[in-house]
This record gives structure tokens, sequence and C-alpha cells, in this order.
């Protein structure tokens, strides 16, 4: 990931700049995530729990518009 300073640009702006294209990238949450090993089991667990409380999310949604 790169950032570049613009023209008359604070310090303060290039790092606010900065601050949001890692949280766009996910840069943050993946180095933690990394941190530590996970068992090939828990990840699948994990992306399974995941799907479930997007479906029952989407589901929501659908009840909500009616």
């Amino acid at each position: 990931m790169e950032v570049k300073i613009r023209r008359n640009e604070s310090s303060e702006n290039l790092i606010k700049r900065f601050s949001r294209k890692s949280k766009k990238e996910k840069i943050t949450e993946e180095w933690i995530e990394r941190q530590y090993y996970k068992k090939p089991s828990v990840i699948k667990r994990e992306k399974h729990f995941k799907r479930l409380l997007e479906i029952e999310k989407q589901k929501r949604k659908e009840e909500d518009e009616r």
C-alpha cells in the first residue's frame, strides 16, 4: 500500500488518508489475525458461524422491508 503526499497537504491529512486506506484494505485486522496460529478446524468453524450470522441478518432485513 502506498500513500503519497499531495501538494500543500498537511501531515495530519496524510496520516488520516493512510489510516482510512489501511482500514479499507483490512491490513491491521489481517495482521492481528496472523499473529497466532489457528487450527484449520477453528477457521472452518468461524467461517460457518459467520455465514450463519450473515444469513440471519439478511432475513431480518427482508422482514423489515415488508
